[in-house]
């Protein structure tokens, strides 16, 4: 079992040749080729902290394989690319990665609304996507699946971060059975990742015989909440849940504190970032759930942290860290495993469809825990965390896998 010793970024495969490909491995003049592994996250724009953290774990990880020599004779490097959290622009990436012959696989992107864009392309060109963020469930397993029927849409699709599904369930069976909160106001933007995890919530916290007092829909470059809070104060609700992204949950949040309303904002992953604390002076008692166990409290990511810090990147690796530098990993080692398979060589042809066919098979100790992948390219890995702001900063309160 190969154990990961740093994070994860999300990116994408490239191959350059060095020398002649045809070669494998060192070419004649005994030059290693180049292996470069996109990356597709917003870079700049208001979810640029997450994005940022993306990129840096991919890259730590691809520096890490390049220390350890892990495939002799091939060097891997990243190529990021800006999506700025827009589909269009993550439409546009995906074609610049499928243009270039040279690229085997993308890690990315942050939203599952970008994510909708690059799918068909992607998978039209074979070319391996893994992402260490998207949740949405449709993305994996088809529109289908609220009614029970799975049809995995694309075979090129893989993740790290487990479901809207699984994640909505377990916010809701925390907020009622740990919290005691048997009444909330639920708000999504709109988007497939916020309403996607709202339906989720709203689902099984009825379940368990919580009430929606109230529900509503805003534009998420909306700041101005003011309407929408008094919505809230009037129904009495105990929480407030919210299916969206820090740029306007840290607002959100604010407003309906400074309004005298004491209750918490619960959010997904797409709050917890330290960001929500610095658009957010009354964040205190908020909540938040996110994909796996904190990292500072697995053995396993030890190596991850301190390497993480020891190159000095300028931006922390946030959330999506340890899943990115798994989703990396998983494109490097599948290479690996095609090279193993070749008698050391990267092969002459069909590289692409090799490496597809390699990631589905991928086991590892990974930064994160365990790395696989289910027939619907889904982690293997359900377990979940639930964060409350105190002091300052994200605390965990709960971890555990999530069982339906």
């Amino acid at each position: 079992m190969l154990i990961l010793t740093t994070v994860l970024t999300t990116g994408a495969l490239t191959l350059t040749a060095c020398g002649s490909r045809d070669k494998g491995g060192d070419d004649s003049s005994g030059k290693k080729q180049t292996v470069v592994i996109g990356v597709d996250a917003p870079l700049t724009g208001d979810l640029s902290a997450l994005g940022l953290g993306i990129k840096n774990s991919a890259d730590l990880a691809a520096q890490t394989a390049n220390k350890q020599n892990l495939v002799p004779g091939v060097e891997f490097k990243t190529q990021p690319l800006d999506d700025q959290a827009q589909p269009s622009v993550g439409q546009q990436n995906a074609t610049k990665f499928i243009g270039d012959k040279s690229v085997v696989g993308v890690v990315g992107p942050l939203n599952s609304s970008v994510s909708q864009s690059m799918q068909k392309p992607l998978n039209d060109a074979g070319l391996t996507q893994i992402s260490p963020a998207n949740t949405g469930t449709e993305l994996t397993q088809g529109d289908g699946w609220k009614n029970g029927t799975k049809k995995r849409p694309y075979k090129t699709f893989f993740r790290t971060a487990t479901t809207d599904q699984v994640q909505g369930a377990f916010a809701a069976k925390y907020l009622f059975n740990n919290a005691k909160l048997d009444s909330v106001y639920l708000i999504d933007d709109q988007k497939t990742y916020g309403a996607g995890l709202a339906a989720s919530f709203k689902d099984t916290f009825t379940k368990l015989g919580g009430k929606i007092v109230g529900s509503d829909h805003i534009n998420p470059d909306d700041r101005d909440f003011n309407a929408i809070v008094a919505k809230v104060k009037a129904t009495g609700a105990k929480a407030l849940y919210y299916g969206g992204e820090y740029p306007a949950a840290g607002p959100l949040s604010q407003q309906l504190k400074d309004s005298g309303t004491t209750i918490p904002l619960m959010g997904g992953d797409g709050i917890y970032s330290a960001d929500f604390i610095k658009l957010n002076k009354k964040a205190t008692g908020d909540l938040a759930t996110s994909v796996g166990k904190p990292v500072e409290q697995l053995d396993s990511a030890k190596n991850f942290i301190a390497n993480y810090k020891a190159a000095n990147y300028k931006d922390a690796y946030e959330a999506y860290g340890g899943g990115t530098y798994d989703a990396t990993w998983a494109i490097i080692q599948a290479v690996k495993d095609v090279v193993t398979a070749n008698n050391g060589k990267l092969p002459d042809s069909d590289l692409r469809a090799k490496v597809l066919d390699a990631v589905g098979k991928v086991k590892f100790d990974g930064v994160t825990g365990p790395v696989s992948f289910d027939e619907y390219g889904d982690t293997t890995n359900t377990m979940m965390t639930a964060y409350k702001v105190t002091d300052g900063a994200w605390k965990p309160e709960l971890s555990e896998a999530y069982k339906p």
